[in-house]
């Protein structure tokens, strides 16, 4: 069984030494594969995942390597396991961590920096200036290191929040999610009560960037979109007014509602239209976070942004320990993000859960990955 030197393990929580992994391979092509089970160095865990989530990044990289990068290129036959958006239980730890203890649940956030590049000592870890080099102490789990499709993955112990008995397996796959959302709002202004709030684009990042704007006394929150379903779910979670862009000319509507413009635009869609949309409906000195990722040059009325002093920024990921302050108000109740969880599969089917993902079978937003014998190992220790 699982015993590396230096590691602390627990008979209640047995590892093996090998494990199951989803590998890509040629793009769009993953395999099913045994791998060893990684191990913790310092400051590190092994984490036993128990659910995943599929994001729309993973079916990029999936489908072309970015943004992904292994070994400084693109991730294809570079025996790499995809996935980032997972929780799971702290199966053993690295040398000298007593920062949690085996049998914790645990949900991840992506990024751990190098921690000594000037970005990293800004506290801007996904910006880390080492990105790419775990030699230098970088990860980013399911873009430059191994990620969640698997049975075990190593986690940096300041990825980690714990999980509250009260939420569920798929409702913490939910906090990476949630947590971009966060960076987002904390980049634009942090603390957001009496601020008007327009997001664009009701995907999941868009539906929870609702929820957490509401949570954090946002008012008024607009939502735009084309699709009823997801616009009503965003109503669901907060949003004060929906604008079906089809309907009506969110730009318009956004100054009717405000007088003046928003305050703050979180732009979800990354088109050139959405991204325009934003600048025009933003007010004097607003800003504006871009959290998609356009996948062509957009063409963009920077002379109106410029006359107006409104600002632009552009995140990746969930920063600055957003996930934390997201999982305290998802733990509080203060909103529920399981309204975007529409579909559940086990680890063995991921690539039906891919597709239903990438095609929206059923209008699936979030399609969460369990693994079964993660579960069944729990079953027998709790024996």
């Amino acid at each position: 069984m699982y015993q590396p030197a230096g590691v602390k393990t627990s008979p209640d929580l047995p590892i093996p030494n090998q494990m199951k992994a989803w590998v890509l391979d040629d793009p769009d092509h993953l395999s099913l594969c045994e791998k060893p089970v990684p191990v913790p160095t310092r400051a590190e865990v092994l984490v036993r995942i128990d659910a995943v989530a599929i994001c729309a990044t993973d079916l990029e990289i999936i489908h072309t390597g970015s943004p992904a990068s292994i070994q400084g290129g693109l991730p294809f036959n570079k025996n790499f396991t995809p996935g980032h958006e997972y929780m799971g239980t702290v199966a053993a730890l690295g040398p000298d961590v007593d920062e949690f203890t085996i049998g914790e649940r645990i949900s991840v956030e992506i990024h751990a920096g190098c921690g000594q590049c000037k970005r990293c000592r800004q506290g801007m870890y996904t910006s880390c200036l080492n990105y790419g080099k775990p030699e230098k102490g970088h990860r980013a789990n399911g873009f430059t290191t191994d990620g969640g499709f698997a049975e075990y993955a190593v986690n940096h112990i300041n990825t980690l929040a714990r999980v509250p008995d009260t939420m569920s397996d798929a409702e913490a796959t939910l906090v990476v999610t949630a947590g971009t959302s966060m960076y987002g709002l904390t980049e634009l202004g942090g603390l957001v009560a009496g601020e008007s709030v327009v997001v664009i684009g009701p995907g999941p990042i868009g539906l929870l960037a609702v929820a957490v704007a509401k949570a954090l006394g946002a008012s008024p929150v607009i939502l735009t979109g084309t699709r009823n379903k997801r616009l009503a779910i965003g109503q669901e979670l907060g949003a004060d007014r929906v604008i079906n862009i089809n309907d009506e000319d969110p730009v318009e509507v956004v100054k009717q509602l405000t007088g003046i413009g928003a305050d703050y635009v979180v732009e979800c869609a990354g088109s050139e239209t959405t991204i325009n949309q934003a600048i025009h409906m933003t007010n004097r000195g607003g800003k504006i976070c871009l959290a998609a990722f356009p996948h062509d040059p957009v063409t963009m009325d920077l002379a109106h942004l410029v006359k107006n002093n409104i600002y632009a920024y552009g995140i990746r990921g969930e920063g600055r320990s957003a996930t934390r302050r997201a999982m305290a108000l998802m733990a509080e109740k203060r909103f529920d993000a399981t309204k975007i969880h529409t579909h559940t599969f086990p680890l063995g089917d991921l690539p039906t859960a891919l597709r239903y993902a990438r095609e929206r079978v059923d209008d699936a937003i979030k399609v969460v990955v369990t693994n079964r014998q993660a579960s069944l190992i729990a079953n027998v220790a709790a024996e």
